[in-house]
């Protein structure tokens, strides 16, 4: 049996395919269209996924959509005349679009899908599933677990925020259910929005920001915002916010409680931004702790699984993983909206047909991420010579020679091999790397690479087994999605004179015998690599260490702000000549930026709205 999930419509945009249960290829809209966060119907996507599986959509037994539109229609109605006349304009301005989107979503669905499809029966194949229990799906069925605990943060679905579910074998009940308009993602995306970062992209810039500033505001949004309970259910004070029915997250009242108004997007950053950015970090962390120490206690459960936007707040999971109320924590990589694309696949699966599950319990279903497109190797050189690019093909020891090479000399190395990666993080499949002891690769990589603020800290990935010589845990972290402390001895304290800079100024003070990968706050969001899910990038990691004594690499996605990851090998190769990355691996291929003909050279960071 074959199952095609798609997510689309809101934000992220996506598709998998699932056979007999087991995850056969998955991939974001936006890496084929090189639109970020591409909210429209995912056909290339559906056609990747096709094209992985080698069937046709006609010989896809379901395809699964992962929210309900009528539902979600009619929470907006509700909402709409719940807070009545306030609203009335944004109203106007959406009925018409919701009408076309919501209420006749099906039809829009089957229209999509007839142009792909010679069946006359692609309504007869189409399921909806609820978004939360599309997220619950995505963290459970692919999860090492026979049994465990499934906690969804997000947004909204259709009514959901937050919800609980146990998941055994094959099944997946939910038992309870956080409704909007309180929801702690929306709560987080509203002081995104009030520091001047996109809402639904901009939240990890947030959460990068908050070791910056001190968390003194945690009091005043602990005695006006939430009402938190002791077991972390909550409830929002509405009045500070206008999600439900203008078109900005927050309002005049939510101004004054905090005496300054919303930073528009580029502003100067000052220590009350990166004040708010700690604070609001602080009451995650506190209701989420709350919530699973509870939830841990209600249930003995000893497994837990994460997912919905919330989940991609890694520094609260490793804070969740620290507190030791579960002996395991597996969070689905794709947590966002993509991701409801692959748990409505699998939940039509196992749920609505009843199908066994199989539990890989040595590592997960995800197969370490890599779902999407690959390239044969003459493909690749086909591909590039296109492009005009100059390069060498090595073997694969030569490559890895030169490559290893290149980072220990201090160079930036754009990596794409394999398969690329689903969901919102580059784990060595389509990459930018560099040297995690060089005190200037934070800032140049920022600067001159990613072309992004310089604030922003950066993931290092470290051999699996040396994870605990370097950092504060000794967990599978795969999919970059644990915050975990530099150990004591890799430290380099900071002196008295250093302890009383404040904010950005603490930016280039190095902090660890691998400062490029170290925030200010000792922390890293560590990313495992393993033998078994990616062994060139293992052997990468394995010869700079051989080299260096070191290893542990800087890792960051292939792209500038504001473009997608690079999908395919030109998307490579452009990227490369648009920043100052030095030296370029793409399969076997070999490139030197000084190799390259002058001309090609282009100012490729205007050509994406920044994000």
């Amino acid at each position: 049996m074959r199952v095609l999930g798609i997510s689309a419509y809101y934000h992220d945009s996506a598709a998998a395919i699932v056979r007999e249960g087991e995850i056969v290829a998955a991939a974001q809209e936006e890496r084929f269209t090189r639109k970020k966060h591409d909210s429209s119907f995912p056909r290339h996507a559906v056609q990747y996924c096709l094209d992985a599986e080698g069937v046709s959509l006609d010989d896809v037994d379901y395809i699964v959509f992962y929210d309900k539109p009528f539902l979600k229609f009619e929470r907006l109605l509700e909402t709409y005349l719940a807070f009545a006349p306030r609203g009335l304009r944004s109203f106007q301005m959406a009925i018409p679009l919701w009408i076309r989107e919501k209420l006749f979503q099906k039809d829009l669905l089957a229209k999509q899908l007839r142009q792909i499809s010679h069946s006359k029966n692609i309504e007869g194949k189409l399921l909806f599933s609820e978004h939360h229990m599309s997220h619950a799906a995505s963290a459970f069925f692919p999860s090492p677990f026979e049994e465990a605990l499934v906690l969804t943060m997000d947004g909204v679905g259709e009514w959901s925020t937050t919800s609980v579910a146990i998941g055994r074998g094959n099944h997946l009940e939910m038992t309870r259910e956080i409704h909007f308009p309180h929801s702690l993602g929306l709560l987080y995306s509203a002081f995104t929005y009030y520091t001047g970062f996109r809402v639904n992209s901009g939240e990890y810039k947030l959460m990068g920001l908050a070791p910056y500033g001190e968390p003194k505001y945690t009091s005043k949004i602990l005695d006006n915002l939430v009402d938190l309970k002791p077991d972390g259910s909550f409830r929002l004070d509405m009045k500070y916010f206008d999600y439900c029915t203008g078109l900005t997250m927050t309002n005049a009242r939510f101004d004054a409680l905090f005496g300054l108004p919303a930073r528009k997007p580029e502003e100067l950053l000052t220590p009350v931004h990166m004040d708010l950015a700690a604070s609001i970090q602080n009451v995650l962390e506190e209701i989420v702790l709350r919530m699973t120490r509870s939830l841990a206690q209600e249930t003995g459960m000893r497994n837990l699984c994460l997912a919905g936007g919330v989940a991609l707040n890694c520094v609260a999971n490793g804070k969740i993983l620290r507190d030791g109320r579960f002996d395991r924590i597996w969070i689905q990589p794709a947590a966002g909206d993509a991701g409801g694309a692959l748990g409505a696949a699998l939940a039509a699966y196992h749920l609505y047909k009843g199908q066994p599950r199989t539990i890989n319990t040595s590592t997960d279903g995800m197969k370490g991420a890599y779902l999407g497109p690959d390239f044969s190797q003459q493909e690749i050189e086909r591909r590039l010579i296109a492009a005009g690019a100059a390069f060498t093909t090595l073997t694969d020891e030569e490559l890895i020679e030169a490559s290893a090479e290149a980072l220990a000399d201090g160079k930036a190395l754009g990596w794409f091999q394999g398969r690329m990666e689903f969901g919102p993080r580059a784990l060595g499949a389509r990459s930018i790397l560099g040297d995690a002891r060089s005190p200037s690769m934070q800032s140049v990589l920022n600067l001159k690479v990613k072309y992004r603020e310089s604030f922003r800290p950066f993931a290092p990935s470290v051999l699996r087994e040396d994870v605990s010589d370097w950092f504060e845990m000794d967990a599978d972290s795969p999919y970059m999605l644990l915050v975990a402390d530099v150990v004591e001895r890799r430290r380099i304290p900071m002196t008295e004179e250093q302890q009383k800079l404040f904010g950005i100024e603490k930016l280039n003070i190095p902090r660890s015998e691998i400062p490029a990968v170290t925030h200010v706050d000792y922390s890293a969001r560590v990313q495992t690599v393993h033998r078994d899910t990616n062994p060139r990038y293992h052997a990468l990691i394995s010869q700079f260490k051989q080299r260096t004594g070191c290893p542990v690499i800087v890792n960051t996605s292939f792209n500038v702000r504001g473009e997608p990851i690079v999908c395919f090998p030109e998307d490579a190769f452009r990227c490369f000549m648009g920043t100052e990355i030095e030296a370029l691996a793409v399969g076997n291929c070999f490139l030197r930026k000084e190799d390259q003909k002058a001309g090609m050279k282009r100012e490729y960071q205007h050509e994406f709205a920044l994000d």
